[in-house]
Protein backbone atom coordinates (compact mmCIF):
# COMPACT_ATOMS: atom_id res chain seq x y z
CA UNK A 1 0.00 0.00 0.00
CA UNK A 2 2.82 2.36 0.89
CA UNK A 3 4.52 1.76 -2.45
CA UNK A 4 1.20 2.30 -4.24
CA UNK A 5 0.62 5.59 -2.39
CA UNK A 6 4.12 6.82 -3.22
CA UNK A 7 3.62 5.87 -6.84
CA UNK A 8 0.34 7.77 -6.98
CA UNK A 9 1.92 10.85 -5.38
CA UNK A 10 4.85 10.73 -7.79
CA UNK A 11 2.48 10.31 -10.70
CA UNK A 12 0.43 13.28 -9.51
CA UNK A 13 3.51 15.49 -9.20
CA UNK A 14 4.67 14.44 -12.67
CA UNK A 15 1.22 15.24 -14.09
CA UNK A 16 1.15 18.70 -12.51
CA UNK A 17 4.65 19.49 -13.75
CA UNK A 18 3.78 18.23 -17.22
CA UNK A 19 0.63 20.35 -17.34
CA UNK A 20 2.52 23.47 -16.21
CA UNK A 21 5.27 22.86 -18.74
CA UNK A 22 2.76 22.26 -21.50
CA UNK A 23 0.76 25.38 -20.62
CA UNK A 24 3.98 27.42 -20.62
CA UNK A 25 4.84 26.07 -24.06
CA UNK A 26 1.40 27.01 -25.37
CA UNK A 27 1.70 30.64 -24.24
CA UNK A 28 1.77 32.87 -27.30
CA UNK A 29 4.34 35.49 -26.36
CA UNK A 30 3.36 38.94 -27.55
CA UNK A 31 3.01 42.57 -26.48
CA UNK A 32 -0.13 44.68 -26.80
CA UNK A 33 -0.48 48.44 -26.55
CA UNK A 34 -4.06 49.43 -25.72
CA UNK A 35 -4.64 53.16 -25.27
CA UNK A 36 -8.42 52.85 -25.06
CA UNK A 37 -9.04 54.57 -28.39
CA UNK A 38 -6.92 52.08 -30.30
CA UNK A 39 -4.79 49.00 -29.77
CA UNK A 40 -2.10 47.04 -31.59
CA UNK A 41 0.06 43.97 -31.11
CA UNK A 42 3.74 43.19 -31.76
CA UNK A 43 6.06 40.25 -31.24
CA UNK A 44 8.24 40.66 -28.16
CA UNK A 45 11.44 41.50 -30.07
CA UNK A 46 9.57 44.09 -32.14
CA UNK A 47 8.12 45.65 -28.98
CA UNK A 48 11.59 45.87 -27.44
CA UNK A 49 12.84 47.77 -30.50
CA UNK A 50 9.80 50.05 -30.41
CA UNK A 51 10.66 50.74 -26.76
CA UNK A 52 14.25 51.57 -27.70
CA UNK A 53 13.17 53.97 -30.46
CA UNK A 54 10.66 55.67 -28.18
CA UNK A 55 13.10 55.93 -25.27
CA UNK A 56 15.55 57.78 -27.51
CA UNK A 57 12.78 60.27 -28.34
CA UNK A 58 12.01 60.71 -24.62
CA UNK A 59 15.70 61.20 -23.88
CA UNK A 60 15.88 63.93 -26.53
CA UNK A 61 12.75 65.65 -25.23
CA UNK A 62 10.82 64.98 -28.44
CA UNK A 63 7.03 64.58 -28.52
CA UNK A 64 5.29 61.24 -28.79
CA UNK A 65 4.46 62.17 -32.39
CA UNK A 66 8.16 61.91 -33.27
CA UNK A 67 8.27 58.40 -31.82
CA UNK A 68 5.12 57.46 -33.76
CA UNK A 69 6.76 58.52 -37.02
CA UNK A 70 9.96 56.67 -36.17
CA UNK A 71 8.24 53.45 -35.09
CA UNK A 72 6.04 53.40 -38.22
CA UNK A 73 9.10 53.98 -40.39
CA UNK A 74 11.09 51.18 -38.75
CA UNK A 75 8.15 48.80 -39.06
CA UNK A 76 7.92 49.44 -42.79
CA UNK A 77 11.67 49.35 -43.39
CA UNK A 78 12.72 46.38 -41.25
CA UNK A 79 9.63 44.97 -39.50
CA UNK A 80 11.15 46.55 -36.36
CA UNK A 81 14.14 44.22 -36.47
CA UNK A 82 17.80 45.17 -36.64
CA UNK A 83 18.59 43.37 -39.87
CA UNK A 84 22.02 43.25 -41.43
CA UNK A 85 21.07 43.12 -45.09
CA UNK A 86 19.57 45.32 -47.78
CA UNK A 87 17.42 44.71 -50.84
CA UNK A 88 17.47 45.44 -54.57
CA UNK A 89 16.47 49.06 -54.01
CA UNK A 90 19.16 49.53 -51.37
CA UNK A 91 21.77 46.78 -51.35
CA UNK A 92 23.81 48.60 -48.71
CA UNK A 93 20.79 49.31 -46.47
CA UNK A 94 21.11 48.13 -42.89
CA UNK A 95 19.51 48.25 -39.45
CA UNK A 96 16.15 49.24 -38.02
CA UNK A 97 15.60 52.03 -40.54
CA UNK A 98 17.45 50.46 -43.50
CA UNK A 99 19.73 53.47 -43.64
CA UNK A 100 22.41 53.53 -46.34
CA UNK A 101 26.08 54.42 -45.87
CA UNK A 102 26.11 55.54 -49.53
CA UNK A 103 23.54 58.22 -48.63
CA UNK A 104 25.47 59.59 -45.71
CA UNK A 105 23.71 57.89 -42.81
CA UNK A 106 26.95 56.57 -41.31
CA UNK A 107 29.09 53.48 -41.61
CA UNK A 108 27.53 50.03 -41.68
CA UNK A 109 28.79 49.44 -38.15
CA UNK A 110 27.20 52.68 -36.96
CA UNK A 111 23.79 52.12 -38.50
CA UNK A 112 23.69 48.58 -37.13
CA UNK A 113 23.82 50.20 -33.68
CA UNK A 114 20.10 50.79 -33.02
CA UNK A 115 20.77 53.78 -30.75
CA UNK A 116 22.90 55.46 -33.41
CA UNK A 117 20.28 54.65 -36.07
CA UNK A 118 17.40 56.06 -33.99
CA UNK A 119 19.31 59.25 -33.24
CA UNK A 120 20.25 59.63 -36.91
CA UNK A 121 16.58 59.30 -37.86
CA UNK A 122 15.53 61.94 -35.32
CA UNK A 123 18.38 64.24 -36.39
CA UNK A 124 16.85 64.26 -39.87
CA UNK A 125 13.24 64.43 -38.66
CA UNK A 126 13.65 67.52 -36.48
CA UNK A 127 15.04 69.44 -39.46
CA UNK A 128 11.65 69.17 -41.20
CA UNK A 129 9.59 72.28 -40.39
CA UNK A 130 6.30 71.41 -38.73
CA UNK A 131 6.87 67.66 -38.82
CA UNK A 132 4.59 67.24 -35.80
CA UNK A 133 1.56 68.27 -37.87
CA UNK A 134 2.41 66.24 -40.96
CA UNK A 135 0.82 62.91 -41.76
CA UNK A 136 3.10 60.06 -40.73
CA UNK A 137 3.52 59.11 -44.39
CA UNK A 138 4.66 62.59 -45.36
CA UNK A 139 7.05 62.98 -42.44
CA UNK A 140 8.57 59.52 -42.90
CA UNK A 141 8.98 60.03 -46.63
CA UNK A 142 10.80 63.34 -46.19
CA UNK A 143 13.34 61.55 -44.02
CA UNK A 144 13.61 58.24 -45.88
CA UNK A 145 12.84 59.16 -49.52
CA UNK A 146 11.37 55.72 -50.11
CA UNK A 147 10.30 54.31 -53.46
CA UNK A 148 7.00 53.34 -51.76
CA UNK A 149 6.02 56.40 -49.68
CA UNK A 150 2.39 55.39 -49.15
CA UNK A 151 3.43 52.19 -47.34
CA UNK A 152 4.18 53.95 -44.06
CA UNK A 153 0.50 54.77 -43.48
CA UNK A 154 -0.47 51.14 -42.88
CA UNK A 155 1.52 51.15 -39.64
CA UNK A 156 0.05 54.33 -38.17
CA UNK A 157 -2.33 52.77 -35.63
CA UNK A 158 0.34 50.40 -34.35
CA UNK A 159 2.95 53.17 -34.13
CA UNK A 160 0.67 55.61 -32.35
CA UNK A 161 -0.48 52.98 -29.85
CA UNK A 162 3.02 51.84 -28.92
CA UNK A 163 4.54 55.33 -28.96
CA UNK A 164 1.78 56.62 -26.69
CA UNK A 165 2.35 53.82 -24.17
CA UNK A 166 6.14 53.76 -24.36
CA UNK A 167 6.48 57.53 -24.06
CA UNK A 168 4.33 57.43 -20.93
CA UNK A 169 1.52 59.48 -22.45
CA UNK A 170 -0.83 56.51 -21.96
CA UNK A 171 -0.51 54.84 -18.56
CA UNK A 172 -0.91 51.11 -17.87
CA UNK A 173 -1.34 50.63 -21.61
CA UNK A 174 1.39 48.12 -22.46
CA UNK A 175 0.99 44.46 -21.59
CA UNK A 176 3.30 41.62 -22.59
CA UNK A 177 2.17 38.00 -22.32
CA UNK A 178 5.26 35.92 -21.60
CA UNK A 179 6.39 32.50 -20.47
CA UNK A 180 8.22 32.16 -17.17
CA UNK A 181 11.89 33.23 -17.32
CA UNK A 182 14.35 30.41 -17.98
CA UNK A 183 17.19 32.12 -16.09
CA UNK A 184 17.73 34.64 -13.31
CA UNK A 185 17.78 38.34 -14.13
CA UNK A 186 20.39 40.88 -13.09
CA UNK A 187 19.36 44.34 -11.84
CA UNK A 188 22.75 45.71 -12.93
CA UNK A 189 22.07 44.58 -16.49
CA UNK A 190 18.69 46.32 -16.42
CA UNK A 191 20.49 49.45 -15.19
CA UNK A 192 22.98 49.35 -18.08
CA UNK A 193 20.26 48.89 -20.70
CA UNK A 194 18.13 51.61 -19.12
CA UNK A 195 21.05 54.06 -19.22
CA UNK A 196 21.70 53.29 -22.89
CA UNK A 197 18.08 54.10 -23.67
CA UNK A 198 17.36 57.09 -21.42
CA UNK A 199 20.75 58.45 -20.42
CA UNK A 200 21.78 58.98 -16.84
CA UNK A 201 19.00 58.34 -14.34
CA UNK A 202 19.17 58.12 -10.57
CA UNK A 203 18.99 54.41 -9.79
CA UNK A 204 19.73 52.00 -6.95
CA UNK A 205 19.88 48.23 -6.73
CA UNK A 206 17.83 46.87 -3.85
CA UNK A 207 18.03 43.09 -3.64
CA UNK A 208 16.59 41.71 -6.85
CA UNK A 209 15.17 45.04 -7.96
CA UNK A 210 16.35 48.17 -9.71
CA UNK A 211 14.73 51.29 -8.28
CA UNK A 212 14.58 54.28 -10.63
CA UNK A 213 13.77 57.80 -9.48
CA UNK A 214 11.25 59.17 -11.97
CA UNK A 215 7.82 60.73 -11.96
CA UNK A 216 4.97 61.57 -14.29
CA UNK A 217 5.19 60.47 -17.90
CA UNK A 218 8.88 59.60 -17.56
CA UNK A 219 8.06 57.09 -14.83
CA UNK A 220 5.44 55.44 -17.02
CA UNK A 221 7.80 55.47 -19.99
CA UNK A 222 10.47 53.67 -17.97
CA UNK A 223 7.94 51.25 -16.48
CA UNK A 224 6.49 50.27 -19.83
CA UNK A 225 9.98 50.08 -21.36
CA UNK A 226 10.72 47.49 -18.65
CA UNK A 227 7.63 45.48 -19.60
CA UNK A 228 8.59 45.61 -23.30
CA UNK A 229 12.05 44.30 -22.39
CA UNK A 230 10.84 41.79 -19.80
CA UNK A 231 11.57 38.75 -21.95
CA UNK A 232 15.26 39.48 -22.54
CA UNK A 233 15.93 40.99 -19.10
CA UNK A 234 13.95 38.38 -17.08
CA UNK A 235 11.74 41.05 -15.52
CA UNK A 236 8.95 39.56 -13.42
CA UNK A 237 7.38 42.63 -11.80
CA UNK A 238 7.17 46.38 -12.38
CA UNK A 239 5.76 48.81 -9.81
CA UNK A 240 4.91 52.43 -10.56
CA UNK A 241 2.46 55.10 -9.40
CA UNK A 242 -0.17 52.93 -7.73
CA UNK A 243 0.06 50.15 -10.30
CA UNK A 244 1.82 46.81 -10.67
CA UNK A 245 2.61 44.57 -13.64
CA UNK A 246 3.14 40.91 -12.82
CA UNK A 247 4.57 38.65 -15.48
CA UNK A 248 2.92 35.52 -14.08
CA UNK A 249 -0.68 36.69 -14.07
CA UNK A 250 -0.80 37.74 -17.77
CA UNK A 251 -3.75 40.01 -17.00
CA UNK A 252 -2.16 43.40 -17.45
CA UNK A 253 -1.70 46.11 -14.88
CA UNK A 254 -3.41 46.02 -11.50
CA UNK A 255 -3.78 48.60 -8.76
CA UNK A 256 -1.21 48.51 -5.95
CA UNK A 257 0.35 50.63 -3.23
CA UNK A 258 3.39 51.50 -5.38
CA UNK A 259 4.48 55.05 -4.51
CA UNK A 260 4.77 57.96 -6.92
CA UNK A 261 8.21 59.22 -7.85
CA UNK A 262 9.88 55.89 -8.52
CA UNK A 263 9.79 52.78 -10.68
CA UNK A 264 10.74 49.43 -9.20
CA UNK A 265 11.82 46.81 -11.73
CA UNK A 266 12.14 43.31 -10.23
CA UNK A 267 13.92 40.46 -11.99
CA UNK A 268 13.65 36.71 -11.65
CA UNK A 269 15.71 35.27 -8.75
CA UNK A 270 18.26 32.53 -9.13
CA UNK A 271 16.60 29.06 -8.99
Amino acid sequence: MLLLALALIAGGVYTVVAIVQRSETLVSERCTADTGAQSAELATDQAANAALITAVAVRRGLPARAASIAVATAMQESKLRNIGRGDQAGPDSRGLFQQRPSQGWGTQEQIMDPYFAANAFYDALVKIPGYESLDITDAAQRVQRSAFPAAYAQHEVMARSFASALSGQSTAALQCTLRAPDAAGQPDTVDVELSLAYGELTTAVEGGSLVVEAGGSQAWSVAQWAVANAKDLAVVQVDVAGHRWLRKNQAGWEESDAPDGQVRITVAPAP
